[in-house]
């Protein structure tokens, strides 16, 4: 048997969260494929259990992986965002938040960290180190944790 991590993690910050049905292994490889990046270990094994998370409003904590792969081309190829904005191409955008920012994996020299950026700014400023300090984040510190 399989043990779902991610699903009762989720379970344990959110109790009345619905968790979706997990992506399809295809799905997450067209992902990849769409991105022209790698999915992080952590990103692709929380949407092998779960296709997205949703807050208690509703919000996209985490982006399914349809979303992953419309948001991130839109942004990489909106003709505003390309002039006014550094390349978004070595980032994967997963999340948001309904304040505004959004949130992003980029590789380091650690490996991929994850950071929070201002789209009145352009500022990508490292958030959490991890998935999961960013879900606990996420519902344990409410809007306004990543400033």
């Amino acid at each position: 048997m399989i043990h779902l991590v991610w699903r009762e993690l989720i379970g344990e910050l959110h109790p009345e969260a619905e968790p979706a049905a997990p992506a399809d292994e295809a799905v997450l490889s067209e992902v990849e494929k769409a991105l022209s990046l790698p999915l992080p270990f952590e990103l692709a094994s929380l949407l092998r259990e779960t296709d997205g998370v949703y807050n208690e409003y509703g919000d996209a904590v985490v982006w399914n992986a349809e979303r992953l792969v419309e948001d991130n081309l839109a942004m990489r190829s909106e003709p505003d965002y390309v002039e006014l904005y550094a390349p978004f191409d070595e980032m994967i955008f997963f999340g948001d938040s309904d304040m505004g920012p959004q949130f992003a994996y980029v590789h380091t020299d650690y490996g991929p960290g994850i950071v929070v950026w201002d789209h009145e700014t352009d500022r990508r400023r490292l958030a959490v180190v991890s998935l999961r300090d960013y879900l606990v984040r996420c519902f344990t510190q409410g809007n306004g944790w990543y400033r």
